[in-house]
């Protein structure tokens, strides 16, 4: 059994799907049984100890359960509108970094960071996670986004839980260019 494969359709259950939609809008949570039934279409297999598995052994921490397991949830990168995940808006370092490729770049510091799909446009914490997601994605670039004056003009940022920030939307004026060889 291919974890990563399921890993790929539990974010889709998760994220995106809406016909139907499994999750409820407060909070992203899903029950667990119903995902698995609907994991179970394709991957015969598949129980509660793999789900735990596949959450647990995920490096970028993107789904949690609660404190019985009975529910599950992508922890950000959601695209159906009204998904509202509660995160903290703690103090930001001085500097965060958002990965993309060079191909985006001219839109990008023309029109500012926008979430596209999404509802919060990611941002890394550290340079070399950024430089990874922008390699994803063609020839990398960084974008180094000044988050304490971004805050301090009023503008919110949020933590998830799994440590990747979040926000609406980053105007250009926040963000310098940082070319990767």
């Amino acid at each position: 059994m291919n974890l990563s494969n399921i890993s790929k359709q539990l974010s889709y259950l998760l994220r995106h799907s809406t016909e139907p939609q499994y999750i409820n809008l407060n909070g992203g949570w899903a029950d667990t049984k119903t995902i698995i039934e609907v994991l179970k279409k394709t991957y015969t297999n598949i129980d509660m100890d793999i789900i735990e598995q596949i959450v647990d052994s995920d490096a970028k921490g993107r789904y949690s359960f609660n404190n019985s397991h009975s529910k599950i949830r992508a922890n950000q990168g959601h695209s159906i509108p009204g998904v509202i995940i509660e995160m903290d808006s703690p103090d930001p370092p001085e500097l965060l970094y958002h990965g993309t490729a060079t191909r985006f770049l001219s839109s990008i510091t023309e029109q500012g960071l926008k979430p596209m799909s999404r509802r919060f446009v990611h941002i890394s914490p550290d340079l070399e996670t950024a430089i990874k997601v922008g390699k994803r994605h063609g020839k990398p670039v960084v974008l180094v986004i000044r988050a304490q004056k971004f805050v301090e003009d009023g503008n919110k940022l949020y933590l998830s839980s799994n440590g990747v920030w979040q926000a609406e939307y980053v105007a250009p004026e926040y963000f310098t260019v940082k070319y990767i060889n």
